[in-house]
């Protein structure tokens, strides 16, 4: 088997103190590549520098909506500069957070928009979260057409997965697909096509069962994928070879 988490936050506490230790666990259940994720501005270096650290790490470069209101000046340039790493595969974590409202909504927007423009600028695919912002998501989205990237820890509606899927977005799902409660999202699970299909720990956040309630790790991605093959009737090494293929596909940069 051979799995990649898509998205991770090794500079996280519970994750950072033991980086290799934290890493190697998760090698040893056959994940052999992590998408370290960015939310603001001043994790940038130390994100890249994980990557720079480990052949399998990748790192991501933006702003998280909670942060929009910290970052008042931060344009598309900013993040096509730092985006020229060789390390640096995608533009995010971005988008819009209605539920929290930690920032200012028209701020979200403007980030948001700053952040589509500079995946234009480079080619890049965009790491999106979205939480109680459906509309405004998607009318962002298309707004930038030749645009394309992931909803990752991905929680919206079938409405929302089909408008995403509908403008050629992948879907992501955390171990929030394995709780008891999301009986909504386990039915989108078992409908995004197998080429939009990838998985991720969203670490340290949001452990799947049966680790609840523990500091998440990317080793656990493995037990998130086998939830979701048996959703979608599949092995777990074919729902493996599907969401890591999709996701060289789509951050193909990482391929290079």
């Amino acid at each position: 088997m051979s799995l990649i988490d898509s998205h991770c936050h090794l500079n996280y506490p519970g994750l950072v103190e033991d980086e290799k230790a934290v890493l190697d666990r998760a090698r040893a259940r056959g994940v052999r590549g992590f998408l370290n994720i960015s939310t603001r501005q001043r994790e940038w270096g130390d994100v890249i520098a994980a990557a720079e650290r480990h052949d399998d790490v990748w790192a991501s470069i933006g702003v998280h909506p909670h942060e929009a209101d910290q970052h008042p000046d931060l344009g598309a340039e900013a993040l096509v500069a730092a985006a020229d790493h060789p390390r640096v595969i995608a533009i995010g974590e971005c988008g819009l957070d209605y539920f929290y409202d930690k920032s200012d909504r028209g701020a979200q927007k403007e980030r948001f928009a700053a952040h589509l423009e500079a995946a234009r600028r480079t080619g890049l695919p965009v790491v999106v979260h979205t939480r109680d912002a459906e509309e405004d998501t998607v009318d962002l989205l298309k707004s930038a057409p030749d645009v394309t990237g992931v909803l990752h820890c991905f929680t919206g509606s079938r409405w929302l997965a089909e408008e995403g899927l509908a403008l050629g977005w992948s879907i992501s799902l955390s171990g929030i697909v394995t709780f008891k409660n999301a009986r909504d999202l386990q039915e989108t699970a078992k409908v995004v096509p197998d080429d939009k299909l990838l998985v991720e720990t969203d670490s340290p956040f949001l452990a799947p069962v049966p680790h609840r309630g523990k500091t998440c790790e990317p080793a656990y991605v493995a037990d998130t994928a086998a939830f979701v093959a048996s959703l979608r009737d599949v092995t777990p090494d074919t729902l493996a070879e599907q969401t890591s293929a999709n996701f060289f596909r789509l951050f193909a940069k990482a391929a290079q």
